[in-house]
Order: structure tokens, then sequence, then C-alpha cells
């Protein structure tokens, strides 16, 4: 993919000051939002926001509302993504300015992590109550990584990433994970998270899992993990997945299977008390997308537990008529 002489101009015209050379380096190493960047440039906010307007402007960072908040991210894919590449290979890793900002980074990343570890302990004894009731965490997740097939994928894409725990799991096997989901909070547990965990390909933003801001056809394998018994319209969130999956990517869906534990209703906000299979398997074929059974995980014991199921979907690949 070459660069264009408009192109270049335009990037380099937005790209060429120092203060917005120091936000495209600490960008490419993560999202932030325009707090963060405040903080470790320590610029006010108006003139940051010169700057980032200018770099939004010239295609070199995408901007990502979230609530009150506001993130920013390098470009990640296309010329844009080749050019900063090439700019950045010539600069090197040892720029003073560059070294100092990741420095004020950590400060920030470690600010971020407080603030997500108080939110999670918060919600850590629901979360502890639910998984009691279901088989263990590593067992599902391996069964995971075994269905979905060792890749190497190009793009994988968590429907409601909530911990981000899924973008984790899979990106030593993609080139790029991203994750979205509607909680603020949850995203900010989730970058922490991913953090710590140097997953430096992980992404996440904010969003609506019926109607995802990704581009049709532009991933090849999707999850959707124990999302689907909190919505309202199940059926639209495959609807979606199918519709950013490439011809021939694969759909995994972890939810439970029915079930009549009604506390989870009422007192965890699930919507739904688990999906059967007919009803996964109608929403897949009104999808375009071919389901297999369900591996099942089901808990020894006469205590009330709830069995996950692990579905696989690929999407049909369209036949086009040869020509006459």
């Amino acid at each position: 993919m070459s660069l264009d002489f408009d192109q270049t101009l335009e990037h380099l015209r937005a790209a060429g000051e120092p203060t917005r050379l120091r936000i495209l380096a600490l960008l490419r190493g993560g999202d932030l939002s325009v707090g963060e960047l405040v903080q470790v440039l320590s610029l006010s906010q108006p003139r940051l926001s010169h700057h980032l307007k200018a770099l939004t402007a010239g295609g070199l960072v995408e901007r990502l509302p979230e609530g009150a908040f506001v993130f920013y991210r390098a470009a990640s894919r296309g010329k844009a993504k080749q050019f900063l590449d090439l700019l950045f290979e010539q600069l090197g890793k040892e720029v003073a300015e560059f070294l100092r900002d990741a420095e004020r980074l950590d400060e920030v990343n470690a600010a971020r992590a407080a603030s997500a570890s108080a939110y999670f302990a918060e919600v850590a004894e629901t979360w502890d109550a639910i998984r009691s009731l279901h088989y263990p965490d590593d067992a599902i997740e391996a069964a995971m990584l075994n269905i979905a097939g060792p890749g190497p994928f190009r793009r994988v894409v968590d429907f409601g990433t909530g911990t981000g725990r899924m973008l984790a799991l899979f990106a030593s096997r993609a080139e790029e994970v991203e994750g979205i989901d509607l909680s603020h909070h949850m995203l900010t547990v989730a970058r922490a998270n991913l953090e710590q965990l140097g997953v430096p390909s992980a992404r996440v933003r904010q969003g609506d899992v019926t109607a995802t801001p990704f581009d049709r056809e532009s991933a090849d394998l999707v999850i959707i993990h124990q999302v689907l018994h909190y919505v309202q319209a199940p059926g639209r969130v495959i609807e979606e997945a199918a519709r950013i999956l490439i011809p021939g990517g694969k759909l995994l869906v972890v939810d439970f299977a029915p079930h009549d534990l009604e506390f989870l209703r009422a007192e965890h906000g699930h919507h739904r008390l688990g999906l059967s299979h007919e009803t996964m398997a109608g929403w897949a074929s009104s999808a375009g997308l071919c389901l297999s059974s369900p591996q099942q995980f089901t808990p020894q014991g006469e205590e009330p537990s709830l069995t996950v199921n692990i579905w696989c979907a690929e999407k049909l690949v369209e036949l086009k008529e040869s020509a006459a």
C-alpha cells in the first residue's frame, strides 16, 4: 500500500508539531482520554483540544466518545497507520520527550488501575456468587480456544467485553483484538487489566452490541461471552455479529442453558433465564450463520447449578454464479 502525495502532505501538516508528535507517540501505545493526556503532557484542555482536532482532521487520530469522557486512538489501519509506522521508525524509540512522557503515563496507568480495582471490589461479590454456580472458567476458556482453532486471526471482536478477559485470552492468536461495551466502568476495568497483562494489540471502545461501529466483513472471529442473557433482543446481536464477520468467519457464543434460577433475574439483571439451542439456531439461521450443536459444561452435585453452553457458528460463503 503506497502513500499518495496529497495524503502524505495532509498527514505531515497534522503531525509536524512537537506536541502533536508526543500525542501520537502516546496514543500508539494505547487509547487515552482527554484528561489522561492533559495529565501526561501538562497542557491546558483548550490547547490539547486544538492539537487533537488537527490530528483528527488529518486522519491520524480517531475520536471515541464514551459517555462524559472522550478517548482518542492513533490510526490503526490503512494508509494513516502506514504513515505513522514509517514516521516513528525514523524517529526511533530513544527520543527524550517520548521517554519522559512514558514515565508520566505510568503514573496515569497506576491511577487507572486503582480506579478499576475500586469498582471491581464493589461488584466482585456478585460475580463470585454467579461463578460458583457453574463450571470452572479455565475449563470453559480452554474449550473456547480449542473450538476457535489456532488461527492466526486477523481481527477478533469481543461483544460486551466486560473486564477484557476474552481479549487477553485471544490476543496471542490475532493481529488485532478489540472489545466493545456500554459500561464506562467496565471499560475502565478492561483497560487496566489489559495494561497490566501487557496486551498491546488489544483495544476497547464504548458502544451498543446491536449497532457496532465496525465495518461490514471486518472480523474473522466474533466472541459473545455471557452477554445474551442480559439483552432484550439477542437476535439483533447475532445479526450484528454476522454483519461484521467475513464469509467463512466464526462466531463463538458462551451462555447459560435454560434454567429456573429466578433470583438471577431479580437480583442480577438477567433478562433471560438461559438460552435453548433451538432458539439460538433460529437466530443464527436468520443471520446467515450455520450453527453447530453446543459443547456443554454441567457442574456435578445436587446443588442448583448452571450449565454453560459454547456454540460455534460459521458465516456462510455466498456462491457467485459463474460468468456465462
